[in-house]
């Protein structure tokens, strides 16, 4: 498995997602997520880790985790490690919990940690577990709203933008979560680069610039190809539209798909180039990987594509 790229730097700011193995439960009992948010604590107070956001979904987790020491990497293998030693224990099994590397993506505080936190409340609304976000106890949520962050838990950065007045800012935000209860979700995470970096053109750039100069994209650090800057995105409609002359529909998909994957575009660049909305975007790069997985020589053709941009 290729190694995820990992940028680490005093204050940045991320978005860490870890998945149960074969996507099993990680959390069976309320002692489970109790446990693994004390393993928050902890990291808070050993390694300087400031939570932002959190929520325990059944078999995966979301955190928004900010590190003032640069040292993510400490962080994770504390937190995961502890809680997989203590399930092993408590549940009578041995070996992974988790699949594979959690994955990281370095996010741009003013630009989209707003954004990101709602993203990361909304799961379980999303997943129909509740009706409103505050109802699920396993995220940080209800302490945003009514107050009762922990130590560990910091509010500020994201409450900030809502308002002058600390005393409105709660209700600010919990209207701003329930704008977009009922609504298709459109995940902020898409616009990534290389599944890596969420930011503006002038925050990627500079870390580009400070942290990535000199850096060799190989088999085991892949991101840093589509980090170095992708094709073109009318190079793409045109490679497109080359590989399927006469097939309009599989043209524009394919080339929507392509440039969410290789041309480093955000998504509303693509959308406006083929005339949709970010999450059209979306839906049309789901629906196309749906039919690859069925269609062995569609996965061909749309890989030709792929092969004649590199």
């Amino acid at each position: 498995m290729a190694r995820p790229l990992r940028i680490e730097y005093p204050g940045a700011l991320y978005h860490v997602m870890s998945r149960g193995n074969e996507k099993k439960d990680i959390f069976r009992t309320t002692r489970d997520r109790e446990k693994f948010l004390s393993y928050l604590s902890s990291a808070w107070e050993r390694h300087g880790a400031v939570f932002h956001a959190y929520c325990l979904m059944s078999n995966h987790y979301h955190l928004m985790v900010e590190t003032p020491d640069g040292n993510l990497s400490r962080v994770m293998k504390h937190i995961n490690g502890s809680y997989t030693t203590y399930f092993n224990l408590k549940h009578q099994r041995a070996g992974h919990l988790l699949q594979g590397r959690y994955k990281a993506t370095l996010v741009e505080a003013d630009a989209y940690a707003a954004e990101l936190s709602r993203y990361i409340h909304l799961n379980p609304v999303r997943a129909k577990m509740v009706s409103s976000p505050e109802e699920y106890h396993w995220s940080s949520c209800p302490r945003y709203l009514d107050g009762s962050a922990p130590s560990w838990l910091s509010t500020g950065l994201v409450l900030g933008y809502f308002g002058p007045s600390e005393k409105d800012r709660p209700g600010n935000y919990r209207a701003y979560l329930m704008e977009a209860v009922g609504e298709e979700g459109v995940d902020p995470l898409a616009g990534s680069i290389a599944s890596t970096i969420l930011g503006t053109d002038e925050f990627i750039r500079d870390i580009r610039e400070k942290y990535l100069e000199g850096m060799e994209p190989g088999r085991d650090l892949p991101a840093l190809r589509e980090l170095a800057g992708g094709p073109a995105l009318e190079d793409i409609k045109a490679a497109s539209e080359e590989v399927f002359p006469g097939e309009d529909k599989l043209a524009r998909m394919a080339g929507i798909y392509l440039c969410w994957r290789f041309s480093g575009a955000k998504l509303k660049e693509i959308g406006d180039l083929y005339g949709l909305t970010e999450s059209g975007v979306n839906r049309t790069c789901r629906r196309l990987e749906g039919r690859m997985e069925k269609d062995r020589e569609l996965k061909e053709r749309v890989r030709e594509i792929g092969e004649k941009l590199k």
